[in-house]
């Protein structure tokens, strides 16, 4: 299972264990704990081997959504994700901002920016990956954390964008130190971009606040973009 399976499991067990404890003080049949735990336990067994986690990333998601702080994160970390996606000419295809919406898109996460990757995984695949098509990549990557930090001085998301990052370098015998160095130079260098284009990354939330679609953030960007990455 999932990590956020395995802490939803963990809550409904010691809920169910507390009807129990508490039913006859309660007068509530001990049946019901019963089969509210079997319950639990079989949809999140159903969620894992079948939907692959979905039903546990929805449920957390329709709670965490009820935040107004955690929305606001949300799009501002996919916001930096996108503009510093458009600066360095990386194919942006769509975004959803929470499971719900990955969802009813076909995505298996909970959500982000999709991106054309097709460059990077031929380049994965044969073995030959560009160090300058890496850096453009890790920056991408490191650019969700960057934003979240510039407004909220610290980042809660990004631990799959950091997985990834590890990940490849990982894969071509690079040691834990490389791999945070390299995630302190993407940041650095995503949030220099961010800042440098502050005016056009205010009007991106905007737009993906309004669930704009990609073509028209695009427009909004090219209107607004003062410093393009080289």
């Amino acid at each position: 299972m999932s990590q956020t399976a395995l802490n939803l499991v963990a809550i409904s067990v010691f809920l169910m264990t507390l009807s129990v404890l508490l039913g006859p003080i309660l007068e509530l049949s001990p049946l019901i704990g019963a089969i509210a735990t079997a319950s639990l336990l079989g949809f999140f067994t159903l969620d894992t081997l079948g939907w692959q986690g979905k039903g546990a990333n929805l449920i957390v998601d329709v709670f965490a959504g009820m935040s107004e702080d955690h929305r606001g994160r949300v799009v501002r970390h996919e916001a930096g994700h996108f503009l510093v996606a458009y600066l360095l000419e990386i194919p942006i295809t769509g975004y959803a901002l929470n499971a719900w919406e990955a969802f009813k898109q076909g995505q298996s996460a909970g959500g982000g920016v999709q991106f054309d990757d097709q460059e990077l995984l031929t380049e994965l695949q044969q073995g030959s990956l560009s160090a300058q098509l890496f850096d453009r990549y890790c920056i991408v990557w490191m650019a969700g954390i960057a934003a979240e930090t510039l407004a909220y001085n610290r980042a809660e998301g990004g631990a799959e964008d950091r997985t990834k990052l590890k990940a490849i370098l990982a894969q071509n015998r690079k040691s834990p130190t490389d791999a945070q160095l390299k995630e302190r130079w993407a940041i650095l260098q995503a949030k220099t971009l961010i800042e440098s284009n502050l005016d056009a990354y205010q009007a991106l939330v905007t737009a993906m606040e309004q669930r704009l679609p990609v073509t028209e953030c695009y427009q909004i960007l090219g209107n607004r973009i003062l410093i393009k990455a080289e």
